[in-house]
């Protein structure tokens, strides 16, 4: 049986964090990056294309071949009003891949919310669920405050994401 990890995140933007994750995910046939459409809590986030340009680049820039990108939530928000909860990605990814077996993977900011997620439950009944910290203390917050300051992020995620994000100059006005 085929086995996919499903890593749900902002990636607002993706970061060495990120990829400290993805690298213990080695195991899995294959790693979907799905990005947020719009965050659950309303947190602000660059527009959901922008973010996956990012992710894009994050992939093409790391040694992990198993990884895409997931348009998932974009592909439900078409069909819908409203919130994408974690259960509607994962029952779509499901139908999309019946014989496969999903795992939903959460960094430590998720898990300890996880009680808050909508059919939280059901997610647990249905599905693998992995609690997966970063090994490496990168967070999108760090890089979107150096960006408004004007420091160096080379150090905090790929050469493609910080390329995209000094070209486009996104997050200088934090």
């Amino acid at each position: 049986m085929n086995k996919i990890a499903v890593f749900g995140s902002a990636f607002n933007p993706p970061s060495y964090g990120h990829l400290s994750v993805i690298e213990r995910l080695s195991h899995f046939d294959q790693v979907l990056l799905v990005p947020s459409i719009a965050h659950a809590w309303g947190k602000p986030m660059l527009e959901y294309s922008e973010r996956c340009t990012m992710i894009e680049g994050f992939i093409s820039d790391i040694a992990c071949h198993n990884v895409a990108l997931s348009r998932i939530e974009q592909e439900i928000k078409a069909e819908q009003e409203g919130s994408i909860t974690t259960f509607q990605v994962l029952t779509a990814l499901q139908d999309d891949n019946p014989d496969t077996e999903l795992t939903f993977v959460m960094g430590p900011d998720n898990l300890f919310n996880f009680a808050k997620f909508d059919k939280a439950k059901e997610i647990m009944k249905q599905w693998n669920v992995l609690a997966c910290p970063e090994t490496v203390a990168i967070r999108s917050t760090e890089i979107r405050e150096k960006l408004a300051q004007h420091q160096d992020i080379n150090h905090l995620t790929t050469k493609s994401v910080v390329k995209i994000l000094q070209n486009q100059h996104f997050y200088r006005t934090i």
